[in-house]
């Protein structure tokens, strides 16, 4: 057996512990969420810290952390307007993905930025990515601090889902159709192609 090294959290720099947790629990399901401004415009940024926690009811969960300045815009608006999208992320939006996940000003349209096609949802007023695979609506169950506010959680009811026809057998995915990526550290992504089954016993 291999030496493990023990790290304490409470005694390691923040950095550092993103870095072994981001490390270590991957691969990472993103959540591509888009929020509405008051004023109508529209934003969109990635979350790796994200994932469904339950399906009755169907419910998602995404957290951010701060700029140096304010709360990250995508929790803001979430809080401030009740409702969100997630919008999957397969290979074929990967780049778009990554120009969204740059830091932008409060007030800059990430779809406009990466060209992207923002359509409203049936449920939500949030924008909905027409080039994604598929697309949840989601209204805001309630948001937690965690670390005296240092991180916020966003917990979201998940209204209605959107899902390409062609991937689609009733209500299975295709999962080698979907294609969708996920997050492993610092600027590494692993895709699905390598699927294989283990049998329940």
């Amino acid at each position: 057996m291999a030496i493990k090294q023990h790290f304490d959290l409470d005694s390691v720099e923040g950095r550092d512990r993103y870095k072994l947790l981001s490390g270590l629990i991957v691969p990472r399901p993103i959540g591509w969420i888009g929020t509405r401004r008051s004023n109508g415009s529209f934003n969109l940024a990635p979350f790796s810290f994200f994932n469904v926690v339950a399906a009755s009811p169907p419910t998602v969960i995404f957290s951010g952390g701060r700029h140096h300045d304010r709360p990250k815009d995508t929790v803001a608006l979430a809080e401030e307007s009740g409702e969100f999208t997630v919008n999957s992320v397969s290979e074929d939006v990967a780049e778009a993905m990554s120009v969204t996940a740059a830091s932008y000003g409060p007030d800059e349209d990430e779809f406009a930025i990466a060209g992207l096609t923002a359509v409203t949802g049936k449920w939500v007023e949030a924008p909905l990515v027409a080039e994604s695979p598929a697309n949840l609506e989601c209204r805001v169950s309630r948001i937690l601090d965690i670390g005296e506010g240092l991180s916020r959680l966003v917990v979201g009811r998940v209204l209605a889902v959107h899902v390409d026809e062609d991937l689609l057998d009733g209500t299975r995915v295709d999962n080698e159709r979907l294609k969708a990526i996920g997050r492993m550290a610092g600027n590494s992504y692993v895709t699905t192609e390598n699927i294989f089954s283990i049998e329940r016993r």
